[in-house]
């Protein structure tokens, strides 16, 4: 036996010599590091060089990437940002919900919004934005409260300008403490008292946001955003919120991400369609205050058509039965658009604890005014609008 000579194993049955394992193993590893240099590991294009895994794996392992260095204009903006959501909010001895309306001329329901209304007349106060034509009053609630405004066409930066515009007409009285966007075929849900306690005793603005990794979503993205908006941070939501007044101050202090999305944000730029009005307080909000937004819109409207635009209720839809579904909804439900289509859903947390998540609905035709009369608002419950903090 002492005879055997045993063979070192790197010759064995035609394997490589140890020093060529070496090579290759420090060449691979020092081609990871070109490509991590050429293309940061925060960059998509470098997490597929490989595999996915690889990137995680090589991001764990560098030393983190030095922080991108902010513009004038970023710094700025984020003292302005960090300072009024500092501030002190509900200060006024009468808070007040505004309530803003973006209409193209009448307002079908205003009947039922002065029947939503009555007996309390200190609580609230009412803009209307009329795009096209100036409304026929026939509620004295909104005699006299448009304000100067400008044309609005769907899908351009005019509809965020709108929008802003309300604002700061509504800012203007520091007893508004929460700002509510609705459109002309909107209707409230609740009555007046329960929609009150919902909305000023909430620790969060009601702002719709989510990530949707699909062609309606960041598929809408244009690198033009870049260095200010980059592409993690871009959100999709419905754009009828509800702010509290610091959020409120904000939107209007903005300029610099604002540009960002006029320009860059609009149809046929780069051959997408990115819509300013769905995207721009998503993700504006997403990367200043996240937890300070609900991530769901109180304002409810049916999808389930897979259309363009949401379901129109017709008089024959106006149930009790419809009514009761909506009011009895507690989970927040959304969809991405590309091919998986995931179904997203969380519950609708106010202060901590589920509660129904909507407080106004839309889309509904002139046709259904006499049937929601009958059925709308909603009496509350005591124990449903009792202050939890």
């Amino acid at each position: 036996m002492k005879d055997v000579q045993i063979l070192p194993w790197p010759r064995q049955h035609g394997h490589l010599k140890k020093p060529t394992w070496i090579i290759i193993l420090v060449s691979l590893v020092s081609l990871f590091l070109v490509c991590t240099y050429v293309y940061p590991p925060h960059s998509s294009s470098a997490c597929y060089v490989f595999s996915s895994h690889g990137c995680k794996a090589l991001q764990s392992w560098l030393p983190p990437m030095a922080a991108r260095e902010l513009t004038d204009e970023e710094i700025a903006s984020r003292v302005v940002i960090r300072d009024i959501l500092n501030m002190a909010s509900n200060t006024s001895t009468n808070p007040k919900i505004s309530f803003l309306f973006l209409t193209p001329g009448a307002l079908p329901f205003e009947k039922l919004w002065d029947k939503f209304f009555q007996g309390n007349e200190r609580r609230f106060s009412i803009y209307v934005h009329a795009s096209k034509d100036k409304p026929v009053h026939f509620s004295r609630y909104f005699i006299n409260r448009e304000i100067r405004s400008d044309k609005v066409v769907w899908g351009k930066i005019s509809m965020v300008d709108a929008e802003r515009r309300l604002l700061a007409n509504a800012l203007k009285d520091p007893d508004n403490q929460r700002f509510v966007l609705l459109s002309d075929s909107c209707v409230p849900l609740w009555d007046f008292d329960y929609v009150y306690n919902y909305l000023m005793h909430a620790n969060t603005s009601f702002i719709d946001s989510f990530e949707d990794p699909g062609p309606h979503g960041n598929g809408r993205y244009s690198k033009h955003m870049l260095p200010e908006v980059e592409k993690k941070y871009f959100r999709k939501g419905a754009q009828w919120f509800t702010m509290k007044r610091q959020h409120a101050i904000i939107t209007m202090a903005d300029s610099l991400y604002y540009t960002k999305f006029r320009d860059y944000c609009k149809p046929g730029i780069d051959g997408l369609n990115c819509y300013s009005d769905e995207h721009y307080l998503p993700t504006f909000f997403y990367m200043f205050d996240p937890a300070g937004v609900s991530n769901w819109s109180v304002t409810h409207v049916d999808w389930s058509e897979m259309k363009w635009h949401p379901k129109s209720y017709r008089a024959q839809d106006i149930t009790y039965e419809l009514i009761r579904n909506i009011t009895s909804i507690v989970d927040s439900v959304h969809a991405t658009s590309d091919k998986r289509r995931e179904i997203q859903i969380s519950p609708c947390m106010w202060n901590g604890k589920q509660r129904p998540c909507y407080l106004f609905a839309r889309k509904f035709l002139p046709e259904t005014l006499d049937n929601l009369m009958k059925l709308i608002p909603i009496t509350h419950t005591p124990e449903m609008v009792k202050p939890q903090h």
